[in-house]
């Protein structure tokens, strides 16, 4: 059976109802043609209908990789299950992506899983289990006792149940079969064997094209290109032959967002010792500076997205990767690379210069086994009871990615991001912070819009140590409430930080210290 063909032959044999998997990592190995191709034939034909479709990981990133928002279309999509959604703003539209339309009108059902949940319930259905089941998320929105991870009222299937097993509590993830899946891979040969040799990271691909054969489905494959059977090393092709049943080759799509390719992302070369990428002066330098003083060389340091993964990039700009700095520090993120720089923005998931790689299945493997000892992450929201909310706030629905597991599993935690939101402009003169302009929305709220994470809870009950890292004030997490560490010059604690929080801290340091000069130089 020859298995290349074209997109349209592809997905011609798709039918209404089905469940359709897609790997993907935002831009990262986002098997593009093949969303694009199902859309079009939806489109032209008005079938197949009423589709259900699981992204472990947000695939696309809405604008030039449009990805999932290829298929969020009425009629075609009945049912969404991702591990978090793209919901940045398109400059060149000044649109929101058509998932987060869909989702916000309620026009589909929509549910949101912890990564580290999708990752390892492909596992559950490859090995036709009953499902996957985990202590990770108890008293979080995915707790059935809060939200279940229903992200739309159309969304009234609970997908995740609470049970109790010795007495202690679990969530329970019941499988169901995947029809058709979509990888992509940079080579394959006629017999469709897979090769990433042009991808940063793997992802999903292993165990999504398991799950799907072992539900009697279809995997179809969107490779670079065709090479001659027995031509690589078998150590290059990790994914066999057997599991994949069609091959598009598309031969020019994007390795990710704004990068059309770079090898310093696929490691065999060292690390020059400086970079060109410098965070803009502001309020994401100085937090990402004083952030940087509580990463400790040797010590596995996992970075979530957002404001937390400039830190590498200002590490670098001040020197702490001179010479061969770089090989003393161990950095990850949930998508597998290990050791050099973790990126920020759309080049987030990949590293440049990285030393090892593993799959998105064993890096929750290792995240959950506890060997991430220091974990930084963004926030949106935090409220009087330690709960940290980064997944759902004001019009925004972006999902917890990988943060639930992370912050579970981690010793020390690390909160990173601006006191306010929406608008805030600072200025630094003489080494003294300056607000030009107050952000328009609070984070430090009485009560969460959403409970991503329990942190007062679980540093009572687990001894974990956070801290909440912002451009003004640096607060320590402790089960009774926030204490209040540091400020930054300039800046007075009645009107700029303690006004604008809706509860007070439990305590103040008293002296109260001020944050290094340092951080606010150029």
């Amino acid at each position: 059976m020859n298995k290349i063909c074209t997109a349209a032959e592809a997905v011609a044999d798709i039918r209404t109802g089905q469940a359709i998997g897609s790997v993907g990592v935002i831009g990262w190995l986002t098997p593009d043609a093949l969303l694009q191709e199902l859309a079009r034939r939806f489109r032209e034909t008005a079938a197949p209908r009423d589709l259900t479709f699981f992204f472990p990981v947000s695939v696309g990133d809405a604008m030039g990789i449009r990805g999932m928002d290829h298929v969020a279309i009425e009629g075609l999509m009945k049912r969404v299950v991702s591990g978090n959604f793209i919901n940045t703003i398109d400059p060149a539209t000044g649109k929101r992506p058509e998932m987060m339309r869909l989702i916000r009108e309620n026009k589909i059902e929509a549910y949101c899983w912890p990564i580290g949940a999708t990752m390892h319930w492909l596992r559950e259905v490859a090995r036709r289990s009953p499902g996957y089941l985990t202590r990770i998320g108890i008293g979080s929105y995915i707790d059935p006792r809060q939200q279940g991870g229903k992200y739309t009222l159309r969304a009234e299937k609970d997908l995740v149940r609470l049970m109790e097993i010795d007495g202690e509590e679990h969530l329970f993830y019941p499988s169901w079969p995947l029809d058709v899946g979509f990888l992509r891979a940079t080579s394959a040969d006629e017999y469709g064997n897979l090769s990433f040799e042009d991808e940063p990271i793997t992802s999903s691909a292993l165990a999504m094209a398991l799950a799907v054969k072992a539900s009697g489905g279809t995997v179809i494959a969107q490779v670079r290109k065709i090479v001659p059977r027995q031509a690589r090393l078998v150590h290059s092709v990790r994914l066999p032959g057997e599991l994949v049943d069609r091959i598009v080759v598309e031969p020019t799509p994007m390795m990710t967002t704004d990068v059309r390719y770079d090898d310093a992302y696929l490691g065999g070369q060292i690390f020059p010792g400086h970079g060109a990428d410098r965070l803009p002066p502001g309020a994401d330098k100085i937090i990402a500076r004083r952030t940087a003083r509580e990463i400790r060389p040797g010590v596995p340091t996992i970075f979530g997205f957002g404001a937390s993964s400039n830190v590498p990039a200002v590490m670098m700009e001040d020197g702490a990767f001179d010479g061969k700095g770089l090989l003393d520090y161990r950095f990850t993120t949930e998508h597998g690379p290990f050791g050099g720089i973790v990126m920020s923005g759309w080049q987030f998931s990949a590293n440049k210069y990285p030393e090892a790689l593993i799959d998105g299945p064993a890096q929750f493997d290792f995240i959950n086994g506890g060997n991430c000892k220091t974990a930084a992450l963004a926030f949106a929201q935090l409220d009087a009871a330690g709960n940290v909310n980064v997944s759902r706030f004001g019009a925004a629905n972006p999902g917890p990615g990988g943060f639930i597991d992370i912050a579970y599993n981690a010793e020390t935690l690390l909160f990173t991001g601006t006191f306010t939101t929406g608008g805030l402009e600072v200025n630094v003169e003489d080494g003294q912070l300056a607000i030009v302009r107050e952000g328009e929305v609070r984070k430090f709220v009485g009560q969460v819009q959403e409970i991503t994470y329990p942190v007062g809870a679980n540093v009572a009950k687990r001894r974990q140590n956070a801290r909440v890292i912002t451009e003004r004030a640096v607060f320590d997490i402790e089960p009774e409430g926030l204490v209040l560490t540091e400020i930054a010059p300039g800046i007075d604690l009645q009107t700029q930080v303690l006004a604008l929080m809706d509860y007070p801290p439990i305590r103040i340091a008293a002296p109260l210290p001020l944050m290094d000069a340092t951080l606010f130089r150029p």
